[in-house]
């Protein structure tokens, strides 16, 4: 059996809209629709998404920029970030979070990673709060939203920004409110592979702030607030319109998508539970998973992903090599040893398949392969 690890045809050609029609119909009307109107830059579906969004996230405002990266670097330098503040966020994230605040001027200060649910260790904020410490973004990873309510609390009592990653954890929840509502800014890529997830790059901002909503339009726009009027300094970040009418289809099913994620997660639990060479992805108490990724840990983790490979199982690894260590980040002073928890994390987490239409019998099928694997003496 070959088992993709994701499979964005079959989770389009597989899915209604209630009412609507097949979902890759809808988004085929929608494109043409863009192209026969010739409507590219800033057309009516992306005001449509950005509406549909907001509404979704509960916030008063959303703001279609090109991708994620650039979602979190505006958000920042609208709170007023600058060269000499310094942001707190993860040691165990994507290149883009530390990309975001080093494009701003500000210094990262890192926070290493609970090694049970993967996001940041709430407990060592307070100890990296400096004086210059003006924003903390915590990373939603994998789907599943970091202890927020503490982060909270810490941004409060400092008068400290939060910028939330969420490109990972598009309609996950804590308390009845969705990632990304918690802040002064909430960041979300659409990459293609994204839970919620467009045909290239794609991002938003949501926020309740005016002020913020404000700036993030005309930066994303050459800094304009009318054509030709420049009152800020420029950026070209818009969402396009094409991507926006493919996400104001899918946002429609993102609920039942995520749904179907978190049932494919509880299969994998119930099949591999009783594997104990593998430790299954931790859940908070407080906050939903929506399962961007199921990420395992095993010790044997190069070994099991050849064997995987060879039994058609794709499988990814995020992320091999912890952001403190990266070459692009050597300036920032740190070396092996500083972030014990995130290092090891690199060293042994795998992603096995997951995505909506993902079929019970593949994930038996991957279980097995796995129960196979550790089976034997030799391995």
């Amino acid at each position: 059996m070959k088992v993709p690890f994701a499979d964005i045809t079959r989770d389009e050609n597989e899915t209604f809209i209630e009412g609507e029609g097949l979902l890759k119909d809808r988004i085929k009307k929608n494109i043409e629709d863009v192209i026969e109107r010739k409507n590219f830059i800033l057309g009516d579906y992306v005001g449509q998404f950005e509406r549909d969004f907001a509404g979704y996230c509960g916030t008063k405002y959303c703001i279609g920029v090109g991708n994620g990266l650039s979602a979190l670097e505006l958000s920042l330098i609208s709170l007023g970030i600058k060269q000499g503040d310094e942001v707190i966020t993860a040691a165990n994230t994507f290149n883009a979070t530390v990309g975001a605040i080093l494009k701003t001027g500000a210094r990262p200060a890192f926070v290493d990673a609970d090694y049970k649910n993967f996001n940041i260790d709430v407990s060592q904020i307070r100890q990296k709060i400096t004086d210059n410490t003006k924003a903390i973004i915590p990373v939603h990873l994998y789907g599943q939203l970091a202890g927020i309510g503490d982060i909270l609390f810490f941004a409060k009592n400092h008068n400290i920004k939060v910028v939330e990653d969420a490109c990972q954890a598009h309609g996950a929840m804590f308390r009845g409110m969705r990632a990304g509502s918690f802040g002064e800014a909430g960041c979300f890529s659409f990459y293609p592979g994204k839970n919620l997830g467009a045909y290239g790059d794609a991002g938003a901002v949501v926020t309740d702030d005016e002020a913020v909503a404000d700036c993030l339009k005309k930066m994303r726009n050459y800094g304009q607030a009318k054509k030709y009027m420049h009152d800020s300094k420029p950026d070209n970040s818009r969402l396009d319109t094409i991507q926006a009418a493919v996400l104001v289809e899918k946002l429609k099913v993102l609920d039942k998508w995520n749904e179907m994620r978190i049932k494919n997660a509880e299969i994998y639990r119930q099949k591999l539970g009783d594997v104990p060479e593998i430790e299954l992805p931790g859940e908070r108490k407080e906050g939903g998973h929506v399962y961007h990724l199921f990420v395992i840990k095993t010790e044997k983790r190069e070994g099991l992903e050849k064997y995987l490979e060879e039994k058609g199982v794709q499988t990814g690894k995020h992320y091999p090599v912890p952001i403190h260590l990266q070459p692009c980040f050597s300036h920032l002073g740190y070396k092996k040893g500083d972030f014990p928890v995130s290092e090891r994390l690199s060293e042994n987490i795998l992603s096995l398949p997951m995505f909506p239409s993902l079929r019970e019998e593949e994930i038996n099928y991957v279980s097995g392969c796995i129960k196979d694997f550790y089976s034997k003496p030799s391995r």
